[in-house]
């Protein structure tokens, strides 16, 4: 009965001392596995456990080994949560987490929640931080019950401690000569908060080439009236169409429709008077950040960042709505996304009048993050903005029902019946949800070119009601879909058309020698969206 006593004990202490090696090895290797995409990331041997053991074993004293192993267990939880989170950015946006983007969080949280409810993301929130507090803790115990077991047996516990330690010196050593670009030697905690130390630094760089490039603005002391001058007495619309890449023009299946609401698209446009131009350009963002292409293209400045973009709106840049506002044209911008006041909307981009999801009477079901349908958006743009102008409009406006991911999606409706969006109460309910498609890739690809085509159809059906001669609408994508379908190392191109009756606005653009239709071909002009300011200013600038 003694001796079952003792055998107890001594089996669980066993156990526990194996936990706290499993523990030790494995958790400060998972920021390794963030970045390469692979569980082989585990199959390493972490520096960082070998430090802090050294460290502990040679010191003495209790208290100060407790709080340099809470210290080790902080500095891999804080590494695995930036590589959690860059990992996140890179498979959503396709760019890396810099730490000053962090209000960025903010948002990032908000689209999950639009997309599977606040309930669960709260709760996925939640899990996520007690996660990581775990994993620290777990780590800070592990270290000292290691350490407590090298101290039980010091001859053979720091012999092994001392082999493990000369073969990481090893290995680390070989793998230049070798040509081993992932040995078996790890630092990944180390590296995650070292990459991030990095990207911080170049992004303070980056912050002191853009405040040089803002102040060496070619256009700064021209009157805006003069880099407008051809567009005198015309509505221009810019209207950015959410997710809106060059996949979804030339993917795969999911893109067949899309094709065939350009096609149909570009006869309606021809019947109804319409000439159209199409070209591709090169967008900062993919999959997300569509405010980044937004200030992009009307400021000329390459905002990749959202530490570039918080610089640039508080910057008096000369964007494409402030100058067509200071030239005479009523500026109204229109974000149905938008549920708060928008500060840069007036202090930077100098808008008369901003419309939201707040302030255009819908009465509509909201559509997840889509709150507000597109139709809907461009018929009340065009009854209460256009119809009622008693001056030329410029405009940008933003549809977002093909924003991730992709469902409830509405379905088009006749013009006259759009009424006050009630219209749409019974289609949300038919509309699949996020649980409903997300399971499949496939299913996924398929929302979402039927939300691109939505978003078209809408504003084709815009266009066809909108018979003004003195239209000039420049449609465009803001960037690529995520990878889940664009695809690993898809490019960042998103099509671009000008669409206007006015045969004279071609003419200021003809050295562009954009495609004619809607579709630009695989072989069409590429340029960069911080080009088309510059360029739109001195197309239009003279009257030819």
């Amino acid at each position: 009965m003694i001796a079952a006593r003792r055998e107890g004990p001594t089996w669980r202490r066993r156990l526990a001392s194996a936990c706290a090696i499993v523990v030790l090895i494995t958790l400060p290797l998972v920021p390794g596995v963030f970045a390469s995409g692979s569980l082989w990331g585990l199959a390493r041997i972490p520096v960082e456990s070998i430090l802090i053991l050294l460290i502990l074993v040679l010191v003495p004293w209790r208290m100060p080994r407790i709080a340099l192993a809470i210290a080790f267990g902080v500095f891999v939880g804080i590494a695995v949560l930036l590589a959690g989170i860059d990992y996140g950015y890179e498979a959503a946006l396709g760019l890396h987490f810099v730490l000053l983007d962090w209000p960025q969080l903010g948002d990032a949280y908000g689209v999950v929640a639009a997309a599977i409810g606040p309930a669960l993301a709260s709760l996925l929130f939640t899990a996520a931080v007690a996660l990581i507090v775990a994993a620290s803790a777990a780590l800070a115990w592990s270290a000292l019950r290691v350490d407590a077991l090298v101290r039980g047996d010091p001859r053979r516990g720091r012999a092994a401690l001392a082999a493990v330690t000369a073969g990481w010196v090893a290995i680390a050593a070989v793998a230049a000569p070798l040509g081993l670009t992932d040995p078996g030697a790890a630092a990944a905690s180390a590296r995650s908060i070292g990459s991030a130390v990095s990207r911080t630094v170049s992004a303070l760089e980056t912050r002191a080439a853009v405040a040089r490039q803002i102040a060496a603005d070619p256009f700064a002391d021209d009157h805006p009236a003069a880099l407008l001058t051809a567009l005198r007495g015309k509505h221009v619309v810019v209207v950015f169409v959410e997710s809106y890449g060059r996949v979804a023009i030339e993917g795969g299946p999911f893109a067949d429709g899309v094709r065939e609401v350009l096609r149909r698209g570009e006869e309606e446009l021809a019947a109804d008077g319409y000439r159209v131009e199409s070209a591709w350009l090169t967008s900062p963002s993919f999959g997300g950040a569509s405010w980044l292409a937004h200030a992009t293209l009307q400021s000329g400045i390459w905002a990749d960042s959202q530490t570039v973009y918080d610089q640039l709106v508080r910057s008096d840049r000369l964007t494409l709505s402030s100058a067509f506002g200071r030239a005479g044209w009523h500026t109204v911008s229109d974000v149905p996304s938008n549920t708060r006041p928008w500060d840069a909307g007036a202090a930077f981009y100098g808008y008369d009048v901003m419309l939201d999801s707040t302030n255009v009477g819908y009465r509509g079901p909201s559509f997840g993050y889509a709150r507000i349908p597109d139709q809907y958006t461009l018929k009340h743009f065009a009854d209460r903005v256009l119809a009622e102008a008693d001056r030329p409009v410029m405009a940008e406006i933003d549809l977002v029902s093909s924003h991730t991911p992709w469902v409830p999606l509405p379905q088009l409706v006749p013009w006259d019946q759009i009424g006050d969006g009630s219209v749409y109460d019974r289609q949300q309910a038919l509309s699949p949800t996020t649980a409903d498609i997300w399971g499949e890739p496939a299913e996924v690809r398929r929302f979402y070119g039927l939300s691109v085509e939505y978003a078209l159809g809408s504003l084709l059906a815009f266009l066809d009601h909108v018979d003004d001669p003195d239209l000039v609408v420049i449609a465009l994508g803001d960037h690529q879909p995520g990878v889940i379908v664009s695809g690993e190392d898809a490019g960042r191109d998103v099509p671009v058309s000008i669409i206007a009756k006015d045969h004279a606005v071609f003419a200021e653009i003809e050295g562009w020698r954009w495609d004619a239709g809607l579709r630009p071909r695989e072989t069409a002009p590429v340029g960069r969206m911080d080009a088309f300011r510059d360029r739109f200013f001195e197309a239009f600038r003279t009257s030819g």
